[in-house]
């Protein structure tokens, strides 16, 4: 009697094993999410989120020169946006001189070959803490008129040099706004990441610290997705596909490896997944512990990411990951 297989001989040593490795993570994979705010001369921690940092203009210039050089190509920009600017409208959002524009603008000259991605949604810019344009009265979030102000919004990154917008509102019909807009006023250049399947999560705390866009009422759960759903994605992927995406992503990433897997599976478009903040938190956190070895924590979670589907990977940890790769 003897085996008809050893399935061991492909894993017997660190070279075979490399050579044989199925899913292979590389610095292109990456997006690297910035968080921008006003002044100069900033470099602020954000506590929730240890080793990371919210900085001015100045200062995120340096920094993507530095993930350029280190082969990162695609950052993801976020905005703090000062209270005195927030209303019920979004209107500082399309500002052609607002952070956002003028950050675009900036990087684009600093390191032109970049791509850069910029968020839609209208959370920064609200005093209501929500993705969109708020009826004070009954206390919901009205999809046209937020659909409206969003493409205002997204001409204006366009216009400001963007490669790429990336609304996260998960409103109905914005996609095909986006791309009806974009056409029309001549931007057929620049591409959508529609956050196809962003799930209503705990785990966007630490991101809701970094730029103070917490909700001040109720929850999202009307417009993020019920993450006891998996169909429901494939719905949001079809009308996605139908308006004009060019690339769908997955929000967030670990814990919804099975719904990355399910959209690659039922697309040709490149996927996306988003490994947010509270997932970013909870390595750091347990790594501080020394509950787990936070290197190999950070590849192995990436690793996953990758082989569940997502061809990109937005990650707090793509400078660690370079540098460990």
């Amino acid at each position: 009697m003897y085996l008809q297989r050893r399935n061991r001989i492909s894993r017997s040593s660190a070279a075979i094993r490399s050579m044989l490795a199925e899913t292979v993570l590389t610095p292109s994979d990456f997006i690297l999410p910035i968080f921008i705010d006003e002044g100069k001369d900033i470099v602020h921690e954000i506590p929730s989120m240890p080793g990371y940092y919210r900085r001015s203009l100045d200062k995120t210039i340096d920094e993507v020169k530095e993930v350029w050089n280190m082969g990162i190509k695609s950052v993801l920009l976020f905005i703090k946006c000062d209270d005195q600017l927030k209303d019920n409208t979004g209107k500082e959002s399309w500002n052609p001189n607002g952070l956002m524009q003028t950050a675009v603008k900036a990087i684009k000259d600093a390191v032109p070959g970049m791509v850069v991605m910029t968020d839609v949604a209208l959370d920064p810019y609200s005093i209501y803490g929500h993705d969109g344009i708020v009826d004070p009265e009954k206390g919901t979030i009205l999809n046209d008129a937020t659909v409206e102000a969003l493409t205002r919004m997204s001409l204006s990154h366009a216009a400001a040099g963007a490669d790429f917008i990336a609304p996260s509102d998960m409103m109905d019909g914005r996609i095909g706004a986006f791309r009806h807009a974009l056409e029309t006023e001549g931007y057929s250049n620049v591409g959508i990441m529609s956050y196809t399947a962003k799930y209503a999560s705990c785990f966007y705390g630490p991101f809701r610290d970094a730029l103070d866009s917490a909700p001040g009422f109720g929850d999202k759960k009307t417009y993020q997705m019920n993450y006891a759903n998996r169909l429901e994605a494939l719905n949001e992927l079809y009308n996605d596909e139908a308006e004009g995406a060019d690339i769908v992503m997955v929000k967030p990433a670990m814990a919804y490896l099975d719904i990355i897997r399910e959209i690659k599976n039922n697309t040709t478009l490149p996927v996306s997944a988003y490994h947010v903040s509270g997932e970013y938190a909870m390595i750091k956190a347990a790594a501080e512990k020394g509950w787990i070895d936070e290197p190999k924590a950070i590849i192995e979670s990436l690793t996953s990411i990758k082989r569940a589907g997502a061809d990109l990977i937005a990650t707090y940890f793509a400078k660690d990951a370079v540098a460990l790769l």
